[in-house]
């Protein structure tokens, strides 16, 4: 047999690459051809990570701090997750019931490739982080995708939950504040789908919480193991420090769940990846016990930049958006737009011809929200300055207005 795509494995073969990376490849290609973009496509913050944590990370390696650690990560990086978790978010946690892995996109596929096989199904609420049914997909798995349209504020109702589950469920993934649409579940919110996974014991829940400190309107956050406790048994609470603290690039993602998950994560990440980088835990360290007026300037940044990008979106024809709680996105309705055609001549018969046209003839960039699991909608990033901001919504209406039926 020749080597060729034919001897793929046959669930990568049946996955489809990051749509945001697609969106980020033709951005950096398009800029090295001299092309000027503005990108709202990234799902990172612009700022700069916080000046004791890059400290923390060059003092790691003037320390001679470059060697591996333990698959887990480091006994006092852990203890500061336990704390972080205690004090935050009110969950008692042992700091050997935690992992640290290179990104929370780590912590969720070590979660769901160690439990999974194949005909289990994962319940995944859209619109979703791109990445969630795609690593179901490579682990064998079915998901079960659960449309939550804007007149749920796109968030999983207690009612569609009951209604998705089967013997075949093993996790129900929650996402909050969400990507791609900033929604945030209330406490009530929460403790109505926790009362039908009570019921429903084989579900494990995956709660994402890596946009937490991104929430907005002083909104309180919650965490499902934190409202209802006779759930903790069976849930796995991811963070990190890449949104909250800038430090996308440091990947360094973390976990908290019952000791039999946390183990088997941590026997599959020894044959994977090994510890994180060394010198990222220590600057993570750095983050979680140092400072942290840095999160509320950000979170002001932000909220400031939610406001500004929601009024001027709502003044492009054709557009429309709610106002998010959370997070650094807008989920618009692009609806409007479809049928229409561009001064170029492109007919826009859908979401992603919305973007491309948006990318190719106006240089900014955005992404489809089919790519979310729901259409027709764009996801907007406001992680950039106001200035960029500004002018890239002026490139937005101006594209909206040239549309023609």
């Amino acid at each position: 047999m020749n080597a060729s795509a034919e001897g793929l494995n046959r669930f990568l073969a049946a996955a489809r690459p990051s749509a945001t990376y697609k969106v980020m490849d033709r951005v950096a290609a398009r800029r090295a051809s001299g092309s000027a973009v503005i990108s709202l496509s990234a799902g990172e913050p612009d700022f700069n990570t916080p000046g004791h944590v890059c400290d923390a990370g060059i003092a790691a390696i003037c320390a001679g701090h470059t060697r591996y650690t333990q698959v887990a990560g480091l006994r006092a990086l852990r203890e500061a997750i336990a704390a972080k978790f205690q004090r935050e978010n009110g969950l008692d946690v042992d700091w050997r019931d935690t992992l640290v892995c290179s990104g929370g996109k780590q912590v969720i596929f070590n979660a769901l490739a160690a439990t999974l096989n194949e005909g289990d199904e994962v319940i995944v609420p859209a619109p979703y982080w791109v990445s969630y049914p795609e690593v179901v997909q490579l682990c064998g798995a079915q998901s079960v995708i659960v449309s939550c349209d804007a007149g749920s504020g796109f968030k999983l109702t207690a009612d569609a939950l009951q209604a998705a589950i089967t013997p075949r469920t093993r996790w129900l993934i929650l996402n909050s504040p969400s990507n791609p649409t900033g929604a945030v579940y209330s406490r009530a919110e929460l403790q109505a789908l926790a009362e039908v996974l009570l019921a429903h014991p084989q579900v494990l829940v995956l709660s994402d919480d890596i946009y937490e400190h991104l929430i907005f309107d002083n909104l309180e956050f919650f965490t499902i193991a934190q409202v209802e406790p006779r759930l903790r048994g069976r849930v796995l609470t991811m963070n990190g420090v890449s949104k909250a603290y800038a430090m996308t690039g440091w990947r360094i993602g973390f976990g908290a769940g019952p000791g039999w998950l946390v183990e088997a994560m941590e026997k599959l990440q020894g044959q994977q990846t090994s510890g994180a980088s060394t010198i990222s835990q220590y600057a993570a360290l750095a983050a979680l016990t140092g400072p942290r007026d840095f999160i509320e300037h950000s979170r002001e940044a932000f909220q400031r930049r939610r406001d500004l990008l929601v009024q001027q979106i709502n003044q492009a024809p054709g557009l429309h958006c709610a106002v998010p709680q959370g997070a650094f996105y807008v989920f618009a309705s692009c609806e409007d737009l479809l049928g229409k055609t561009t001064p170029s001549g492109v007919r826009l018969d859908s979401d992603e011809a919305v973007v491309n046209a948006l990318l190719d003839e106006k240089g900014v960039a955005t992404v489809h929200g089919s790519a979310f699991g729901l259409g027709p909608y764009i996801r907007i990033a406001y992680a950039l300055d106001d200035e960029s901001l500004l002018r890239a919504c002026a490139a937005i209406q101006d594209f909206c207005r040239t549309l023609t039926n």
